[in-house]
């Protein structure tokens, strides 16, 4: 798989079935390696072991109903109470960040009403903050550490 613009991981894969498979600690189970599922285990890594977030207020591929669809979250955050504090969509390392990203996590929001929204392609990473009393978003320079929420 492609290095990332993330810390290291030290990733348990294995074959099965003839298909590399990753193992996802927050689901409890292995998963397909896709270029993507590459990026979010590595972007979770980077939430809970570098910036402090704790595992039990994260999951993965979170359900969601937006307009009578069923869509999956690729990752959220939760406060204590375990209302959604941040959504992070993931893309793979050679899919571009466009609006249609940004666009896409914000459908998201419509349903979840985070305070945090984050893209990231493995490579690249934009987190924002939103100012729901404005109404604006303010991108910030690096995803903030769980104890700055």
């Amino acid at each position: 798989m492609l290095p990332l613009n993330l810390p290291s991981y030290p990733a348990k894969i294995q074959v099965r079935n003839g298909k590399n498979v990753i193992f996802d600690p927050l689901r409890r189970k292995f998963v397909a390696l896709t270029p993507e599922e590459w990026v979010r285990q590595h972007f979770v890594h980077l939430l809970t072991e570098v910036k402090g977030y704790p595992k039990g207020l994260i999951g993965n591929e979170v359900q969601l109903d937006l307009n009578g669809t069923k869509k999956r979250c690729d990752t959220v955050l939760f406060d204590k109470d375990l209302k959604a504090r941040m959504i992070v969509e993931y893309k793979a390392p050679h899919v571009e960040i466009t609006q249609a990203v940004f666009d896409q996590i914000t459908r998201y929001n419509m349903v979840l009403k985070v305070e945090y929204l984050i893209v990231s392609n493995g490579l690249r990473h934009y987190c924002c903050r939103i100012d729901y009393r404005t109404m604006k978003y303010v991108f910030l320079p690096d995803v903030p550490e769980y104890g700055e929420l």
